[in-house]
């Protein structure tokens, strides 16, 4: 009686992309706010911050981290807990615009 070989179990571990974390510019936020929210959610240093706040600036976007899926979504929620009061009038400007998308 012939041997039926069984179908091989993959057992090498599926790689998940890598996901991007963007921050979108926009008029309403200031300079300083932007640079405080990349220190605090990625512990970034001043220098590489303000590069960043500039690239979106300049660009109107800028990717600011890379990494696994999850922890992507977790650095954007990180993001938007921050707020940010307007000057002026102390209306509640909301967080900084951001979004994710797969590193390709």
């Amino acid at each position: 009686m012939p041997t039926v070989a069984e179908p091989r179990a993959e057992s090498r571990a599926k790689i998940l992309p890598p996901y991007h974390v963007l921050i979108e510019n926009d008029d309403d936020h200031s300079q300083l706010f932007v640079v405080m929210v990349l220190r605090k959610v990625f512990g970034y240093d001043e220098p590489k911050a303000i590069q960043l706040m500039a690239a979106a600036e300049e660009s109107g976007e800028a990717v600011v981290w890379t990494g696994a899926k999850e922890v992507a979504e977790l650095k954007l929620e990180q993001i938007c807990t921050y707020h940010e009061k307007h000057w002026q009038d102390q209306r509640v400007l909301g967080p900084v615009r951001c979004r994710l998308e797969p590193a390709n």
